[in-house]
């Protein structure tokens, strides 16, 4: 009798022991694996070792001056997780490329980065820096713009002011802004090798700063 109930104790402590196994091993694996792709996710900043880069391309339809720093751009887009072609949205309508640049208001280089977002020191036309700056600027206006890349631009050319107020609050350039980085950049999202939108910021004033960034980057005749 003695064994006969050892034995049903046993089994029910097994049983039990099978049923806590069921209800506490998949969450305590999912956890497992979850904190193992996020170390292999950091494995690069951890090593120092990157891994093979996804194949970024940029849309036909800019100008050969923006088309020069394809290279580049794909490099800072995927250094700083943006869309190439949203990087190279804003350089178009900023520099069209001319890394030499200063805007009146003391805006410099390829992204025409504003002084106060440098830190001392810096050179604020290298190609490389301005980059750095350029893209914080547009990811902290993502951020605030809660990933629309309409108000993003905006932000970038008006600051994180106008997310807040009404397009007809916003100063004619911002307006302008916004238009024409909308649709060009819906147009390089589309792949289209021609943009109305890019042809009309050409002729209303674009062609000029082309045409001086040509001339910088030897790109002329």
């Amino acid at each position: 009798m003695f064994v006969k109930r050892y034995w049903l104790r046993a089994i029910v402590g097994w049983l039990l022991l099978i049923a806590l196994i069921v209800l506490v091993l998949p969450p305590a694996l999912a956890a497992t694996l979850s904190a193992t792709g996020r170390l292999i996710a950091r494995l690069p900043s951890v090593t120092g070792v990157e891994r093979a880069p996804e194949q970024l391309t940029l849309a036909p339809l800019f100008t050969p001056t923006i088309d020069h720093w394809n290279a580049d751009i794909q490099r800072w887009a995927r250094q700083y997780d943006l869309d190439p072609n949203l990087l190279a949205t804003v350089m178009q309508i900023e520099s069209c490329g001319d890394d030499t640049v200063s805007s009146v208001a003391g805006a410099q280089g390829l992204f025409q980065v504003m002084p106060f977002h440098f830190t001392s020191g810096e050179n604020q036309i290298d190609p490389d820096t301005n980059a750095l700056r350029g893209a914080n600027h547009l990811n902290f206006c993502l951020d605030y713009a809660d990933g629309d890349t309409g108000l993003a631009m905006a932000c970038y050319n008006g600051g994180h002011g106008v997310i807040d107020s009404p397009i007809e609050s916003w100063y004619s350039e911002t307006q302008r802004y916004h238009r024409w980085g909308t649709a060009i950049y819906a147009d390089a999202q589309a792949n289209v090798s021609e943009s109305p939108a890019l042809q009309s910021w050409l002729d209303a004033g674009g062609s000029v700063l082309c045409r001086r960034a040509a001339g910088t980057l030897g790109l002329t005749g």
